[in-house]
């Protein structure tokens, strides 16, 4: 069953808020970079699950469970994996496919629905092909030295997403300058490969794909050549998303590859963004060995996804505290669930508001609040709806209240041989 309301959601591209207008309502189009599979998922890679789960929970709520469609990829061929395969001598392949399934079971415990396609890039290398080809054909790309180039000087709009100018884009993008380019800015579409390292055959000799190419190619073959939104991380506005579009853009008569963009902001440990290079990363699984992932799930959805989130200690006792003191009053009349999974209204006039989701945590302790003081089931059923569609628990309820991880049998056993 669907509602009525309108959604506002900031437009990386436009620039400010704007209602959102499916292209078609029955087919709501949706695509978000995933990860590449080389290693465990940091407490940043989840930040862009969880916040377009829950998107994907408000259009589902807006337009009908059946009328959404929602892909995530997965990045199974990129320089990061062949050089985990080489330090390691593990094949790609069992690489690649235990961190997927690692990737699955850590965003399965944050709640997050699994999305309606999870393509692997190296499912769809035909399709990239043929994509570079028309590129070249019409004169956007070039081949060198067994690279197939994208030539930015060709597609003026080229910018127009991260609103960076020409003379920056060398340094931001962390291009490889070389040779065979014809310009600093351009691309690689597909570059060779040497006999120990994955390749395709093509037109241009054995090789691989360039990572952007990979995501056009995918939203193309399963979504069409204009999707609704797509999303992902700040910082895949530029280069990643910008050769998207210009790629995209280029091979499909100038339709565009998205009607709406939007970005999560960074995860911070102190004054830096967390990541890999950085060396500052904390992991979802040992997060998940410490905390519920309902209780990780509520700090990342703490702060308004467009904003910087410091990710601290506090953060956690504090979020822990909260989902505490729901749970326990909603299992303290449990008797009163009838499973119901449609939030209030107050929950969901916030999350139509450019998912604003600190506000909507503060009408969910408005709701615990009206329900304490006079008890109904139908106090509890906003109470606990809510609670359920923003993903802040399980179905049924957890028979505890904890904000920590119940112990396996093997743990509990371990535990009192030590004692």
């Amino acid at each position: 069953m669907a509602l009525k309301f309108d959604i506002r959601l900031h437009d990386t591209l436009a620039g400010e808020k704007r209602v959102f207008t499916p292209i078609d309502p029955e087919r709501v189009r949706i695509y978000v970079c995933g990860p590449t599979v080389y290693a465990r998922a940091h407490i940043g890679n989840a930040r862009p699950a969880v916040v377009f789960d829950l998107l994907v929970r408000l259009l589902r709520l807006r337009y009908g469970a059946d009328h959404v469609v929602y892909a995530r990829n997965f990045t199974d061929v990129d320089d990061k994996i062949i050089n985990a395969s080489r330090e390691t001598g593990e094949a790609i392949e069992t690489i690649t496919r235990r961190f997927e399934r690692f990737y699955v079971e850590d965003m399965k415990a944050l709640e997050v629905l699994q999305p309606d396609a999870e393509p692997r890039a190296t499912e769809h290398i035909k399709d990239m092909i043929a994509l570079v080809e028309r590129l070249v054909e019409d004169g956007f790309a070039y081949g060198a030295d067994g690279h197939v180039l994208f030539s930015v000087s060709s597609y003026p709009e080229y910018g127009s997403l991260s609103r960076v100018r020409q003379d920056e884009m060398i340094a931001g993008a962390r291009v490889e300058v070389a040779p065979y380019k014809r310009d600093a800015a351009d691309f690689v579409l597909w570059k060779p490969s040497s006999d120990d390292e994955p390749g395709w055959e093509s037109p241009w000799g054995r090789g691989r794909p360039g990572w952007h190419l990979e995501c056009s190619a995918m939203i193309k073959t399963l979504l069409g050549e204009t999707i609704d939104i797509h999303g992902g991380g700040h910082d895949l506005r530029f280069p990643h998303h910008e050769n998207e579009i210009a790629q995209s853009c280029c091979a499909n008569e100038g339709a565009p590859l998205a009607n709406y963009w939007m970005h999560n902001g960074f995860l911070r440990m102190g004054a830096d963004k967390m990541s890999k290079s950085l060396g500052n990363v904390v992991l979802t699984h040992d997060l998940l060995s410490e905390w519920r992932g309902e209780v990780i799930r509520w700090a990342l959805l703490s702060a308004q996804y467009r904003q910087p989130l410091e990710w601290t200690d506090d953060l956690l006792e504090t979020t822990a505290r909260g989902y505490e003191r729901i749970m326990r009053t909603l299992l303290e009349d449990v008797e009163r669930d009838d499973g119901s999974e449609v939030p209030a209204p107050e929950i969901v006039d916030a999350l139509t508001d450019d998912l604003n989701t600190p506000k909507a945590i503060a009408e969910l302790f408005r709701l615990l609040d009206a329900f304490k003081e006079r008890p109904s089931d139908e106090a509890y059923r906003r109470l606990a709806g809510s609670v359920r569609f923003l993903g802040f628990a399980s179905q049924p309820f957890p028979q505890s209240a904890s904000a920590r991880p119940a112990l396996a049998a093997e743990d509990e056993a371990e535990i009192e041989a030590a004692l």
